[in-house]
């Protein structure tokens, strides 16, 4: 799934974003408000990480304006700020959640988790398609029960492909939501990944 990351620390940042794209994650990354708004305005992301307090233009500003202009891409803020005053006011400018740094990686990959789920038709852990099975927790993927090894990039496009069963995506939906900026859209390229992701879960599985 597509990420924005907006975090102005930059070993935060690294360390959110490398995070992210170990758990099969496109990333986006920004560092001021500015470039945070521009970037999530161009496109409906399946999650954004927005601090609070950033040069150029604050995330409370920020988050409001996405707002009124439609965007509803889940939000996570990360702060320092702990008073329940900030996190009301964030909660109302439009954050889905609000995380107080400092915080635990893995509850800031379980809160990412638990919203990517509340934007997918699909709200369970584990993403599924007659004998395929993908767990969000773990990565795991199986199928008939043999575990199946993909790289990051198959397996984001796999789980794109399962959160979105029975709809028909066309190859730039597929680029936006598996890929970041720096991927020089190809619809070649789409279909080459495909091709390496039914190699895997299909041939390799042929019918009784």
């Amino acid at each position: 799934m597509r990420i924005l990351v907006i975090e102005d620390d930059p070993v935060l940042h690294h360390i959110l974003s490398k995070r992210l794209k170990e758990e099969g994650h496109s990333v986006d990354d920004c560092y001021d408000g500015e470039a945070g708004f521009d970037y999530a305005d161009a496109m409906q992301y399946d999650c954004i990480v927005l601090d609070l307090m950033l040069p150029k233009r604050d995330g409370l500003s920020l988050l409001r304006d996405l707002r009124s202009r439609g965007n509803a891409s889940p939000v996570l803020i990360l702060t320092a700020r702990d008073a329940i005053d900030d996190r009301v006011a964030g909660l109302d400018a439009g954050a889905d959640d609000y995380l107080v740094k400092p915080f635990a990686f893995d509850e800031f990959s379980a809160r990412v988790r638990a919203l990517l789920r509340r934007g997918s038709d699909t709200k369970s852990a584990v993403l599924s398609l007659e004998d395929l099975t993908l767990n969000t927790t773990n990565r795991k993927v199986t199928r008939a029960g043999q575990d199946i090894s993909l790289t990051s990039t198959e397996y984001a496009l796999l789980e794109y492909l399962l959160r979105n069963q029975g709809q028909v995506l066309t190859r730039s939906q597929i680029a936006d939501h598996v890929w970041n900026y720096d991927f020089s859209y190809d619809s070649n390229v789409v279909d080459v990944y495909i091709r390496y992701l039914r190699n895997k879960i299909d041939r390799a599985f042929p019918p009784n």
